[in-house]
């Protein structure tokens, strides 16, 4: 008879929120043509976030990981063709750097360990979150980013937080708690930011400006 164990249906509800998380942030990028608010830097570390995780699944065997990160690069590989084209930047120059980096935290995972893995793949993790951080406490404006997208990535981590502590992976019990922190703190950021919070910090170039003034939209790609 078949059955589903508890952790079965945490880990697979965690695939399904993962494989989807960056659905909303493409559709609009692609609907709106806004970039307000949206980090390429951030979105070039989630690149590496896909690519070491679904190794990483493969590794241990965990099929919930390998098929939400094989989904999600579908995902994001978009967002990074439309960020890097209405930006006038190389395709390949912006992703070399990842890929790369997906290098050197792979090889940390097959010759060192899961722990090892875990406190390494932290950093990509840091820098994606903080470098959306960093634009929504910057950016005059942050209509370009998704709220769906932010609630996602906080569900996201809460589900891969609870699997992870049930199969007491101790990488991804590390990596879900430190990435929870930050994914928590831009969603009420945002929020803030939407009610009328100004930016803060913001660049000589780009004053800040009211929330409910009303930026044109790209062109479209």
């Amino acid at each position: 008879m078949f059955s589903v164990s508890l952790v079965d249906v945490i880990g697979w509800s965690a695939t399904c929120v993962g494989a989807l998380l960056a659905l909303p942030q493409l559709l609009r990028l692609l609907r709106t043509g806004h970039l307000e608010g949206v980090s390429l830097f951030a979105w070039r570390a989630v690149l590496v976030l896909n690519i070491i995780w679904m190794v990483h699944g493969i590794r241990i065997g965990q099929p919930p990981q390998i098929v939400t990160n094989v989904i999600a690069l579908c995902i994001t590989l978009p967002i990074l063709v439309v960020l890097s084209r209405s930006l006038g930047r190389s395709l390949p120059m912006v992703l070399a750097p990842s890929l790369a980096a997906a290098a050197v935290v792979v090889g940390i995972d097959y010759f060192l360990g899961s722990l090892a893995f875990g406190i390494a793949a932290i950093i990509p993790g840091m820098f994606s979150n903080a470098g959306q951080s960093v634009e929504l406490v910057r950016s005059p404006e942050v209509q370009g980013v998704a709220p769906l997208f932010l609630i996602m990535a906080v569900l996201n981590q809460v589900l891969w937080l609870t699997w992870a502590l049930m199969v007491r992976d101790p990488g991804t019990i590390f990596a879900a708690v430190m990435t929870l922190t930050i994914t928590g703190f831009n969603l009420t950021w945002y929020t803030l930011r939407r009610f009328g919070l100004r930016a803060l910090f913001a660049r000589a170039s780009e004053p800040a400006v009211p929330q409910d003034r009303e930026t044109p939209a790209l062109a479209p790609c």
